[in-house]
C-alpha cells in the first residue's frame, strides 16, 4: 500500500507544476475612482517594470474596461507585482 501512495502523491505533484507551467496566473487591476492616472501609471511602473507608455496603456485599459491584466508568471511574482500594487491602495485579483 505504501507505494502506491507515494505514486499517486508525486503523480499530484508532477501535475500541478505542468498545469502552473502551462497557464501562467495573472494579476487584474481593477478601476476606482480614488486613485489618479499619475499615481497609477507609477505603481504599475513600479510593480512590473515597465515603461511609462505601456503602464499609460494598462492604465486606460483599467478606466474604460473596469480591469485590465498587469502581469501574467508563477505566483510568487504574481503576488509580489499584486503586493506593490496595493501598497497604494490599488485593488487587484490573482486569477488563473
Amino acid at each position: 500500500m505504501k507505494p502506491i501512495t507515494a505514486i499517486a502523491t508525486q503523480t499530484e505533484h508532477e501535475v500541478s507544476e505542468s498545469t502552473t507551467l502551462d497557464h501562467p496566473l495573472r494579476v487584474i487591476l481593477f478601476n476606482d475612482d480614488i486613485h489618479t492616472f499619475d499615481e497609477v501609471i507609477a505603481q504599475v511602473i513600479k510593480a512590473i517594470g515597465c515603461t511609462a507608455q505601456k503602464a499609460e496603456a494598462i492604465a486606460w485599459e483599467v478606466h474604460t474596461r473596469g480591469k485590465a491584466v498587469v502581469y501574467e508568471g508563477d505566483l510568487g511574482e504574481c503576488l509580489r507585482v499584486s503586493s506593490v500594487l496595493e501598497e497604494i491602495g490599488l485593488h487587484t485579483q490573482i486569477e488563473p
